[in-house]
């Protein structure tokens, strides 16, 4: 196989996946927040310290159209997403809220089965949440409520570290670019695989990280570096997708179980071998480095995907980078 990396590089630039996390950046603007606001915004959830530890917050509204798609794969979505959200931060979930917007009851229905039957399998409750019945549509989002011992933050990679991916790839896509490998999971195995990061966290094996999200590998990457203030090349040749799932799909597809993780050096083996005990492909794709440019090589090419340092995608365009 071929790839021509700038090419690849600006086509992913230019993807509605990727493009949609600009909208992050306009929102805190208008909300007055940056980096440095509480609960750092950039973060997978937000950081509350407490005694002993921290308390983790985070939250998920879902793209009506996905609703309106699969309303019952949203509802399990809802709960997986803010559980990878929390793992990613290197906590454990307590619980979530809901908020359900239908026309009635029993369109809510198929929302609400969604989101029972993961909640169950992943063993977090549902403890409350809010529900209307007057909306003209289905509308769905969900907060989680988690804590955790020690941390795992998009604000701590380093130039040196190796930037290492952990997909969980036995599974198939369920619309758009959304890979599942949950559904037929048995809940033992959901729970277990999430454990695996507030482990990692709390033996200070992992510097940084974020779990994959709507905007891909790529897309992901990108958030990472701007928080950490450093670049990262990707190695296009290092990542590996599942049988038949072409490999631009790859890097803008959605996982749900998916997390970038940037380790240093002397901890690559021990990290990825602990995914690979559960039968979780993990490598190291890539590293980071002291620039602002997130690139992608192959061979001796490699294509500029975005540089975070003269064009903002996270923080708010006014907002300073901390590494000027």
């Amino acid at each position: 196989m071929t790839v021509d990396p700038v090419a690849l590089a600006e086509r992913l630039r230019q993807h509605p996946s990727v493009r949609g996390k600009l909208a992050i950046g306009r929102a805190t603007e208008q909300l007055g927040l940056s980096f440095a606001s509480t609960g750092r915004p950039g973060d997978d959830a937000a950081i509350l310290p407490r005694e002993g530890g921290y308390d983790l917050l985070a939250g998920e509204g879902f793209i009506p159209a996905f609703v309106a798609d699969d309303p019952w794969f949203a509802g399990w979505c809802g709960v997986m997403v803010n559980l990878s959200d929390i793992a990613a931060m290197g906590g454990r979930s307590i619980a979530l809220v809901d908020q359900i917007w239908a026309p009635s009851a029993e369109a809510a229905a198929p929302l609400a089965a969604g989101m029972k039957a993961a909640a169950e399998s992943y063993g977090v409750p549902i403890v409350g949440g809010h529900t209307n019945y007057g909306s003209p549509d289905l509308g769905l989002a969900l907060t989680v409520f988690g804590r955790a011992k020690a941390l795992i933050t998009s604000f701590d990679a380093s130039p040196g570290d190796v930037l290492v991916a952990a997909i969980d790839q036995r599974g198939a896509y369920r619309n758009y670019d959304n890979f599942c490998a949950a559904l037929d999971t048995p809940p033992e195995r959901l729970r277990g695989d999430l454990a695996l990061l507030p482990a990692l966290a709390e033996e200070g094996l992992v510097s940084a990280g974020k779990d994959i999200s709507q905007s891909g590998i790529t897309g992901t990457a990108l958030m990472l570096a701007e928080c950490s203030g450093v670049g990262i090349d990707i190695a296009l040749d290092r990542i590996a997708p599942p049988d038949g799932v072409a490999p631009e799909r790859w890097l803008v597809s959605f996982p749900s179980f998916g997390f970038l993780l940037s380790v240093k050096p002397a901890h690559v083996e021990a990290v990825s071998d602990r995914f690979a005990e559960r039968s979780i492909w993990a490598a190291p794709i890539g590293a980071v480095n002291a620039s602002s440019a997130v690139t992608l090589s192959f061979g001796k090419r490699s294509g500029l995907f975005w540089n975070h340092g003269s064009e903002a995608y996270l923080r708010s365009a006014n907002e300073e980078p901390a590494y000027a």
